[in-house]
């Protein structure tokens, strides 16, 4: 499936901002099940940019800009193809997942935002002490995490941390990844968070634009990635395309940055996405 992907974000501030300093990561990656074969960040007023990889192999859009102004407007437009998920990895034990490395060993950090609630780690310890082997130990907490959290817009924000939404039962998808990803790695299971784009609609029809969204799901470490999308209880598919991994949200927000001047603002993203082939 061929993609193009138009994400506008950007912030209105109460005042005159004197000057303001970000970085975008809203640029998709060539990987295995996907090609990026257009890509372009454009940003209103006009700043001082650069491009560079970071540490987690995201391509990040560094810019300043100086000049007084209201609103700043970010819009990263491009085209993807995509492939079905491919098939499972290599089979792994636990004795593989023991001493995973030190290219692995922060994937297995339990920061604030991941770290799992008392009763969700108890949970995934059972599965471990039954016998499963790890790879299904992953699609059942996946299970777990998608049945026990319901999918409601609006019922937490970005600052919010995974025990909250396993509390109150409900979450958005960065919650859900962050529940998953946080139960994996308290079993012993290397674990990252993915962000990206879906298309939500199942039967896309070429040509037409959609309202899209972004995206969060996550990836296990089995001998190489698995992906899986705990929110929609399946696996990444031709309609998900990736844009950074990290360890949780905090390393692949799609636009961050401090600013001089008026004191608050008011954000506002769009994304449409349209089939083409």
């Amino acid at each position: 499936m061929q993609l193009r992907i138009a994400h506008v974000t950007g912030f209105e501030y109460d005042g005159l901002v004197s000057a303001s300093y970000n970085e975008a990561r809203m640029t998709p990656q060539t990987a295995a099940r996907q090609t990026v074969t257009h890509s372009r960040v454009e940003v209103e007023p006009h700043p001082w940019a650069q491009t560079y990889r970071d540490y987690w192999g995201t391509m990040v859009t560094a810019f300043e800009v100086l000049a007084p102004h209201r609103e700043l407007v970010v819009t990263a437009t491009s085209v993807v193809r995509t492939e079905a998920a491919p098939p499972a990895g290599p089979v792994v034990s636990w004795e593989d997942l023991a001493a995973p490395g030190d290219d692995l060993g922060e994937y297995l950090a339990l920061t604030d935002r991941v770290r799992p609630p008392a009763d969700l780690a108890a949970l995934t310890r059972g599965l471990v002490a039954d016998g499963a082997a790890p790879a299904e130990v992953a699609r059942e907490v996946c299970r777990l995490v998608h049945d026990g959290v319901e999918y409601r817009p609006g019922s937490t924000d970005v600052h919010a941390e995974a025990a909250t939404a396993w509390s109150q039962r409900s979450g958005v998808c960065q919650d859900i990844a962050h529940l998953t990803v946080g139960a994996l790695r308290q079993a012993g299971i290397p674990s990252r968070y993915v962000s990206g784009y879906l298309l939500p609609r199942t039967d896309p029809v070429v040509g037409e634009e959609t309202h899209g969204e972004s995206h969060a799901w996550v990836e296990w470490w089995a001998g190489g990635w698995q992906a899986y999308d705990p929110t929609n209880d399946q696996p990444p598919g031709e309609r998900h395309v990736v844009v950074a991994t990290g360890r949780d949200y905090a390393d692949v927000r799609p636009l961050s940055g401090i600013y001089t001047g008026a004191g608050t603002s008011r954000m506002f993203v769009d994304v449409q996405i349209t089939r083409l082939a």
